[in-house]
Order: structure tokens, then C-alpha cells, then sequence
């Protein structure tokens, strides 16, 4: 979820039904723990009006906490196929409705791309991915779900600095009726946290406002934002599908590195080398790449099976969501926007 935007949960239909109610002592504990939250919010200038507002009634919400505990938290013993999770995310409709909004707006993409340096149909394809070009968004109360994640404790300092995030919202002006979002806290049609919405939303069409709830452009210009701001190399593709030879020596160009973030989504990538580099030892990358281009190898499915060779761009959209499944996906419905 860009590291902050997530794909939006079925459940949240349900966002803030009673559920299971905690034991009163928990409770009891949770409106302890709100105050030292509100001091928080405080100290960073948060007015006390808003505070008060934001804060009044909360109580912990116990579908939140179900959610959250229900998160893997191990590397899976065999890593799934990503055949089948491509067919159900770069899918007939998203690629429909992408290619729909892509000419609908005609008229504003190249102004986007021209200030941002990000392709359109990447953009699009982010959009696609989190919320169904905003179909789903999720209801959930922002407020009541960050403050259960802060209190529950598992990533207690993420989730406090998202809620004083959000009451910094409210205290701009953003109405209440408006912070809702995933369980975990994304919002509006890019799916970002309310840390992400303070720094790098932007209003794309001039009216004054950032509108990531109901504006394509400050949408489109936001996810463009955070890209440039992530190191998005204009002009270079995010990646391409290459052809591997029989009897590949993977061990040569296996990379010795651990990634300090995800280290278990990194250690899939070999080491990088140039396009150059990686046509002499026989891997061809299948579409259009510079010959002087870095890019490293990953085979999702195995030897056999489809391969890509992978630009630093692909590293930007793992920083939206670090996710390989969901990266290559992204990059193969732009690649299917575009078309």
C-alpha cells in the first residue's frame, strides 16, 4: 500500500460493526492509551478542538484486531504460482476500464506526465490495482481503526504516527466523512496512509484542494508524485518479459545481497547487470530495452516458465506495495493499457 496502499478487503462491508466486544478492562485500557495518543497529536500542534472531535466515542475495534492478527508473518514453505494471481489482477475489466480512462483523459495525461515523468498507464494501472479505479475504498473509520492497530501494539509506532497523521487531516479541513478507508488505514482512490496524503498528495486540476477521494486529476498527479518522489526514472520501462536458455547458469548471476526492506521479496532478483550483459549470456529480453540499461532477473513461476529482466523503476512500484506478485502485475496491466 504504498508500503501505502492496500488492495481493499472484502470485509469492509463490515468496517465498523460491534463484533466481538472486548473485555472492559481492555477497554479501560485503550481510552488510557487514546490520551497519550491525543498528548502525541498535541505536541505536534494538532489543535485541541480537533482532538477532542476526533477522539470522542472511540472505542477499539475488534474486527481491526482480527484482521490484523489473521496478516501472514512467515515465508511460506513453497512460494505460490504467479500464473493464477496475474489472470484475476490483470484481467479482462481492469484492463477495459483502464484503457477507457485512459482516453477519457485525453486532455489532462500529458500535463501529468510531462511535470511528473511517470507514464499514464502506470499510473492508471496503480489506481486499478488498489481500489478498482475507485470502486472500493473501504469504510472503515480511519480514526478508530489506527488508534485499535496503535493500541493493539504488533507495529505500534507506524500506526500512532498514522493516527496523529489523520487528526493532522482533520485539522486541515478534511472532513470526518471522508477519513474512512481499509482496515489498515489507506484512503481514498490510491489507497494511501494519511502520513503519505500530508507529504506527497497534490492538487492536479488547480481548484485549491486534495481531492484523492473524487478528482481523477489530484488522483492521477498524487500516485505520479509519490513515484518521482520514489526515484521513477523517466523514459525507462519498468521491465520486460525475456527468454532464458536451456541450462542457464542461475547460480553465476545470483545475487549475495539481503535487502535491508523485504528482504524475502528482494532475495527473488538475481544480481544487476546490463541489458548488454545479459544478451551475451543468452538471456533476450523479449520488447524494446537500451542496451546500457541495469536490470536484474526473475523468473516468478521458475526455469521454463515466463522471465523478466526487471529496471530500477520496478524497485519504485515494490515501494508502493512490496510485493512481486503485485509489482509485475501493475507493470503488465500498464504494459496492456498502453496497448
Amino acid at each position: 500500500m504504498a508500503q501505502q496502499g492496500t488492495v481493499p478487503e472484502p470485509e469492509a462491508a463490515m468496517a465498523d460493526a460491534p463484533g466481538t466486544a472486548l473485555p472492559a478492562q481492555a477497554d479501560s485500557a485503550f481510552r488510557a492509551y487514546l490520551q497519550l495518543l491525543a498528548a502525541r497529536a498535541r505536541g505536534e500542534g494538532v489543535s485541541e478542538p480537533t482532538i477532542q472531535v476526533m477522539t470522542a466515542g472511540l472505542t477499539p475495534n475488534p474486527r481491526v484486531i482480527a484482521l490484523d492478527r489473521a496478516q501472514p508473518g512467515a515465508s511460506p514453505s513453497t512460494i505460490p504460482a504467479f500464473a493464477p494471481y496475474r489472470r484475476t489482477h490483470v484481467d479482462a475489466a481492469r484492463i477495459g476500464a483502464g484503457r477507457t480512462m485512459y482516453a477519457s483523459l485525453a486532455g489532462l495525461i500529458p500535463q501529468i506526465e510531462a511535470r511528473y515523468g511517470v507514464p499514464a498507464p502506470i499510473l492508471l494501472a496503480i489506481w486499478g490495482h488498489e481500489t478498482n479505479y475507485g470502486r472500493y475504498t473501504g469504510d472503515f473509520d480511519l480514526a478508530r481503526s489506527l488508534a485499535t492497530l496503535a493500541y493493539e501494539g504488533r507495529r505500534r509506532e507506524l500506526f500512532a504516527a498514522e493516527f496523529v497523521a489523520v487528526l493532522k487531516m482533520a485539522d486541515q479541513g478534511v472532513p470526518r466523512s471522508r477519513l474512512k478507508g481499509s482496515w489498515a488505514g489507506a484512503f481514498g482512490n490510491p489507497q494511501f496512509l494519511p502520513s503519505m496524503y500530508l507529504r506527497l498528495a497534490v492538487d492536479g486540476d488547480g481548484d485549491g484542494q486534495r481531492d484523492i477521494w473524487s478528482s481523477r486529476a489530484d488522483t492521477l498527479a498524487s500516485i505520479a508524485n509519490y513515484f518521482r518522489d520514489a526515484g521513477w526514472r523517466p523514459g525507462q520501462p519498468w521491465g520486460v518479459a525475456a527468454s532464458v536458455p536451456a541450462g542457464f547458469d542461475r547460480a553465476a548471476v545470483a545475487s549475495r545481497l539481503t535487502a535491508p526492506e523485504c528482504p524475502r521479496v528482494h532475495a527473488r532478483h538475481s544480481r544487476w547487470r546490463t541489458i548488454r550483459e545479459w544478451r551475451a549470456s543468452g538471456v533476450t529480453p523479449l520488447g524494446p530495452m537500451a542496451d546500457d540499461v541495469l536490470a536484474s532477473l526473475i523468473e516468478p513461476d521458475g526455469p521454463g516458465q515466463t522471465a523478466y529482466l526487471l529496471t530500477g523503476n520496478y524497485r519504485v512500484i515494490l515501494e508502493y506495495n512490496c510485493s512481486n506478485f503485485y509489482a509485475l502485475s501493475v507493470g503488465l496491466l500498464a504494459d496492456e493499457i498502453a496497448r
